[in-house]
């Protein structure tokens, strides 16, 4: 895996890679992440790259390194942008589950004039589809739509470490409120292909509204839950 200059600073871009993956799971709390010449490798940057990195994540109490024994991953919490509540991928992390993500697709698309979209975003938007793993298995599809202006860095969303928000962050889209309205519906054949489960299969689905400081939506999105897998769980913190 490659970094991108034109997306940053090269460092920066790699400690919320590896941030990511501590969040998902991928690198477990109280393991190793992999040696300084494993990312020089992985990532095609220089050492200076990857301690920079590392230093940004130890300060922000994700890691801790100890000299002849390697870097230890110390918490997999992120500070979620919107609540004090924990976020349902973390959560699930911290059962022991392994979340991984996959970019399905990205486009602009045209809205028709009785969509939701529509009435959001006006005759377009940028549509981005991902899949959710829950321990390698399918678990939750996410269509996400944003304002048509984000398209401009349609570049930037690539891979499986690609974090939405923080990339709406880079646009000056930073999310204040957020509203989530949850209900059961049918399975989109797309959706039913990408989670292996049946067209029309009845699912737990969220419908995500995010919305900038002035109230304006900036995304509005609609997750479909394999909840047969493992329920959709919330964790209310006081």
């Amino acid at each position: 895996m490659s970094l991108s200059r034109k997306k940053g600073p090269l460092y920066l871009q790699l400690k919320k890679t590896i941030r990511d993956r501590i969040v998902h799971g991928i690198y477990p709390v109280g393991s190793l992440i992999p040696s300084e010449p494993q990312l020089e490798q992985e990532f095609k940057v220089s050492k200076m790259t990857v301690r920079s990195a590392i230093q940004e994540l130890k300060q922000e109490g994700y890691v801790q390194k100890q000299s002849g024994v390697g870097t230890t991953v110390l918490r997999n919490a992120a500070s979620p942008p919107l609540s004090k509540g924990k976020r349902f991928t973390e959560i699930l992390v911290e059962q022991g589950d392994r979340i991984d993500k996959k970019l399905i697709d990205k486009k602009v698309e045209q809205n028709g004039p009785d969509s939701e979209a529509y009435h959001l975003f006006g005759p377009s938007c940028l549509c981005i589809k991902r899949l959710y793993y829950l321990n390698e298995v399918p678990y939750i599809f996410y269509e996400h739509r944003v304002l048509p202006e984000a398209a401009g860095r349609l570049d930037w969303i690539q891979g499986a470490d690609f974090s939405l928000y923080e990339w709406l962050e880079e646009q000056n889209l930073v999310a204040e409120r957020y509203q989530d309205q949850f209900t059961i519906g049918p399975l989109p054949a797309e959706v039913a292909g990408e989670l292996a489960l049946q067209e029309g299969q009845i699912v737990l689905q969220r419908h995500r509204y995010t919305y900038d400081e002035r109230n304006h939506a900036i995304e509005w999105s609609v997750g479909y839950y394999n909840t047969n897998l493992k329920p959709y769980i919330v964790d209310y913190q006081t």
